[in-house]
């Protein structure tokens, strides 16, 4: 069957279960090309890539321009300080001055939730939320979830997974539940009561304000960083307290299964939501998820920026 176009990437509502599944199987595919000496096909020449990013991003940023660069694309980086809207220019008239020059896929980080639908609905461009605000986070779902399968298995079904941290404020975690719900997970969010959101038990969460029994018998562990960034207020009494009872350290990781995985989307406050020991322990797969982050905005871009039916590896 034709694989269809993904006009959009903006949040996870945007994927059916089915379009979700042939991203990931073509990541693999992209994922087995990074192996190769030469890590580059010709699927997307000719085609042209902008993307912008008005927050700071290591990890993001890079692996979309490495992602566009192995695709063969023209790829294009403009950061917040190094644009027009340090001369006090729009986004709008950013995403018109964009659009002016053809781009097929602008790919966006912003501080504002919502800030790439209102791109999408701006410009003639295939439009990739890379994290809006405290609202989604999609590719980072998608890589996570890659890297899940790697370590799990394709069928994540009767798999917990258990995410801890600063729920609230994560996109990370809002992306995440939706799609490991989507996929057919079970999820727990754990965190302090004034880091959890207040409608996650509607999507399909159990909350928990205590970090040991979300751990209990966890087939994978996502320990999230405190948005630091993004808080109005103090809502926890310091970084200390918070590491004593929300700090993910060995003792604490014995409840999970055996063979459970650490996760981290980055970047890591060693010694607050994790322990050295085990942020680079056995049961560690952020290095993956790392690697797998490539792949995946490979497999993304591939279907943002082409039309059904076009070839992966060749011309």
């Amino acid at each position: 069957m034709t694989e269809p176009r993904l006009r959009h990437l903006l949040g996870i509502e945007d994927l059916s279960r089915s379009m979700a599944e042939r991203i990931l199987k073509t990541a693999q595919a992209f994922h087995e090309i990074g192996k190769r000496p030469v890590r580059k096909v010709p699927t997307l020449r000719g085609k042209t890539i902008i993307n912008v990013f008005y927050e700071a991003s290591t990890r993001t940023r890079t692996s979309f321009e490495l992602a566009g660069k192995r695709l063969s694309a023209d790829v294009v980086n403009i950061g917040g300080s190094s644009s027009s809207v340090t001369k006090g220019e729009s986004l709008r008239d950013t995403v018109a001055t964009l659009d002016a020059m053809h781009a097929n896929v602008i790919v966006l980080r912003h501080s504002v939730s919502g800030a790439a639908h209102y791109v999408a609905r701006h410009t003639q461009a295939a439009v990739v939320n890379a994290g809006d605000g405290m609202h989604q986070h999609p590719t980072q779902a998608l890589l996570d979830v890659f890297t899940i399968r790697q370590h799990k298995g394709e069928d994540l079904s009767g798999l917990t997974v258990a995410i801890c941290g600063d729920i609230l404020h994560s996109r990370v975690a809002r992306s995440n539940l939706l799609l490991l719900r989507l996929l057919g997970a079970r999820v727990r969010l754990c965190g302090p009561r004034t880091l959890l959101p207040h409608r996650a038990q509607a999507l399909g969460a159990e909350l928990y304000d205590r970090l040991e029994p979300a751990l209990e018998g966890a087939d994978v562990v996502m320990m999230l960083r405190i948005q630091r960034e993004r808080l109005g207020a103090s809502l926890f009494p310091s970084l200390r307290e918070y590491s004593r009872y929300f700090g993910l350290n060995a003792r604490r990781l014995a409840l999970a299964r055996p063979d459970v995985i650490v996760m981290h989307p980055g970047p890591i406050n060693r010694g607050v939501e994790i322990a050295d020991d085990v942020a680079d322990g056995p049961h560690s797969v952020i290095l993956n998820q790392v690697e797998a982050g490539v792949a995946v905005r490979m497999a993304v871009l591939y279907y943002c920026a082409t039309e059904p039916g076009t070839e992966l590896m060749e011309s």
